[in-house]
C-alpha cells in the first residue's frame, strides 16, 4: 500500500518537492537501479493527466523530487486532485509508494 501525502501546486509556479520512499511500516526503501514515475489526474477516472518530472536524488536514502513546470501547473483547473508516484526496480515490478490529494491553489497574477 502507498504512503498518502497531499501536496498543494500553485498554478502559474514552478513546483518541486521532495519526498522519501517508504514502506507503510515507515522503512526507507532503497531506490537503486529504480526508476520513478508520476501523474496528476482531476479525478481517477479522467483521462487526461499531466506527468510529474521524477528523480532520484539519493538511492540508497530513498530520496526523490517531483517537479512541474509552471506553464503546466497554469494548465491545470484550480481545486481538488489525485497523483501517485510509481517506482518501477530493476526487475520490472511495479510499486506504488505515494498518493494523496494535491490541491491546485488559484493563482492571481498571470
Amino acid at each position: 500500500m502507498a504512503i498518502a501525502q497531499n501536496i498543494i501546486l500553485n498554478q502559474n509556479a514552478d513546483y518541486s518537492q521532495q519526498f522519501i520512499a517508504k514502506t507503510d511500516a515507515g522503512v526507507v526503501i532503497d531506490l537503486t537501479g529504480s526508476s520513478l514515475d508520476a501523474m496528476v489526474r482531476k479525478s481517477f477516472a479522467s483521462t487526461t493527466a499531466t506527468s510529474f518530472t521524477t528523480a532520484i536524488v539519493s538511492a540508497a536514502a530513498g530520496t526523490f523530487t517531483l517537479g512541474l513546470t509552471d506553464v503546466q501547473t497554469a494548465a491545470l483547473e484550480r481545486g481538488r486532485h489525485v497523483y501517485d508516484v510509481r517506482v518501477i526496480d530493476s526487475t520490472s515490478t511495479i510499486t506504488r509508494i505515494q498518493e494523496g490529494v494535491a490541491t491546485v491553489s488559484p493563482s492571481v497574477t498571470r
